[in-house]
């Protein structure tokens, strides 16, 4: 799709968690088309647009959602606080990215999100469950305490429906409560140190990773050791922070694990 810019109505602003709140955009419906997994940027003045994901499936009703990490002593992130709050319109440009859910493929999903990275992962499940209701499904999603996983409810709602869903909880700090229910599991530590334990051979998934650069190729260093196939991995990171080999060689992996 060819990006368009064009005005949204800002129809609801909504606290998720002190740092994380979720917007609710709506235009013309088919300038609000997107793919599953693209994002939108946000323009902050006439030099800056924002990227956000966009963290809703298009539905064709002209409306979308995003997750947005509030840091409150960053400048860029509180004049972006202030607009969206008294703003009634906003400009944006969309879609972005390649990153987007492959509709045509059946193999296994493996999806790994931080923190607010779900927001991606989040349009991919809703579409695959709306195009492919059976395909298996693993969302794996990294915060530091469980409190920062802001829409835990959610996944654990998909887990329980959706007999093909399963969702992993992975925190950095011990979960209170602890991780339970049907098809839920928790892990403590690092995501990729949890991803190394808590898989097998994931040859043949397609595989979606969100977050940060570091976060993304720590896993995929891991997965590559797990039959990661190169061409079957994805990831918004490959385009803005490349690095070559994208997914390093079993040589490669020994000689790292020999240090």
């Amino acid at each position: 799709m060819t990006p368009r810019t064009l005005s949204c109505q800002v129809t609801a602003v909504e606290d998720l968690t002190p740092d994380v709140f979720r917007v609710r955009l709506e235009g013309r419906a088919e300038a609000m088309a997107h793919e599953p997994g693209q994002y939108l940027e946000l323009k902050l003045d006439d030099e800056t647009w924002v990227p956000f994901s966009i963290a809703s499936a298009h539905v064709g009703d002209g409306t979308l959602e995003l997750h947005i990490q509030h840091w409150p002593e960053r400048e860029n992130s509180a004049r972006l606080r202030e607009l969206i709050v008294v703003a009634h319109h906003l400009t944006v440009r969309l879609p972005g990215g390649d990153c987007v859910l492959d509709t045509n493929s059946r193999r296994p999903l493996l999806l790994i999100a931080a923190g607010t990275g779900f927001a991606q992962l989040k349009a991919i499940v809703e579409a695959s469950l709306h195009e492919a209701p059976e395909r298996p499904i693993e969302l794996w999603w990294a915060a530091r305490e469980r409190r920062d996983l802001y829409l835990e409810s959610l996944p654990r709602q998909w887990a329980e429906q959706h007999e093909n869903v399963r969702f992993h909880v992975v925190t950095e700090a011990v979960p209170e409560p602890p991780v339970s229910g049907e098809r839920i599991q928790g892990h403590l530590g690092r995501i990729d140190r949890a991803l190394a334990s808590g898989l097998e051979d994931i040859g043949g998934y397609d595989v979606y990773l969100s977050g940060s650069p570091g976060m993304v190729y720590a896993c995929v260093d891991v997965l590559a050791s797990l039959g990661l196939e190169p061409n079957r991995v994805f990831s918004d990171v490959f385009a803005y922070a490349p690095r070559q080999p994208l997914v390093p060689t079993a040589g490669v992996l020994g000689r790292g694990s020999a240090r």
